[in-house]
């Protein structure tokens, strides 16, 4: 009976809670992500930005060029990118308006005739790969990208690149897509939403100067006309064969 008693009282006390798991090393605890909230409300405020700014594009191997960024209150945009066309020998100007999505070709020293514009497709049409420069993307549509926690994007704190200014972040994808949803780099604010800088692989943007008060709507470059649009490809060299 002494033997059988502890049992018999175990057996009639009442359940006793489970005890709590212990935690395992291998699950961390979740933790906000501060930086990824910090940079979607800085493209948030972006996208509310309208202006006229200019900024420095710096590619290696290559002289600075200007690069010009409208956009309009009217939601309207124009970028215009010299050497953004034809592997750096043509300037174009892209541009969304209420009638579509256009591609300009704009005056140079190498290509001075007058400015004409291609309808490319409906305003929220993607450029096409071959004629995309890219350098207007961190103003348009990748502002979507940065602005949506769904978005498969690793981002942390960064330095600004030499000569910037604002708050940086480097964002990294973690899709293994084929197709990215924007190019990994640094993108760069100030706290009022102004792109300031970005780095990525066509280049590094700088801002210059005060941007400006924007249009009420952005005007194409030139009437609007058929014809091919500028690759950003250098064309294949033409060579002509003579008949004795």
């Amino acid at each position: 009976m002494a033997l059988g008693l502890p049992a018999l009282l175990a057996a009639c006390a009442p359940d006793q809670p489970a005890a709590a798991p212990t935690p395992s090393a291998a699950e961390p605890p979740v933790v906000a992500d501060a930086a990824r909230d910090e940079l979607a409300g800085l493209a948030a405020a972006a996208q509310d930005r309208h202006l006229v700014a200019a900024y420095t594009l710096r590619v290696p191997d290559a002289a600075d060029r200007t690069v010009v960024v409208t956009s309009a209150t009217d939601g309207s945009w124009r970028v215009d990118v010299p050497g953004g066309a034809l592997g750096g020998t043509a300037d174009v100007s892209f541009a969304a308006t209420a009638d579509g999505l256009f591609q300009c070709s704009l005056p140079s020293a190498s290509r001075p005739e007058p400015s004409t514009c291609l309808r490319l497709g409906d305003p929220d049409d993607a450029v096409p790969r071959r004629l995309d420069p890219r350098v207007q993307h961190p103003f348009t549509d990748w502002l979507g990208v940065l602005t949506d926690r769904r978005s498969p994007l690793a981002v942390s704190p960064a330095q600004p690149p030499p000569g910037a200014t604002g708050t940086c972040y480097s964002v990294e994808t973690t899709s293994a897509s084929i197709t990215a949803p924007l190019d990994p780099g640094i993108y760069c604010y100030d706290p009022e939403g102004t792109p300031t800088a970005v780095r990525t692989a066509f280049g590094t943007l700088l801002l210059t100067g005060t941007p400006a008060p924007p249009p009420a709507t952005v005007q194409l470059a030139g009437p609007v006309v058929e014809g091919e649009p500028l690759g950003v490809a250098t064309p294949e060299p033409e060579f002509s064969s003579e008949t004795s």
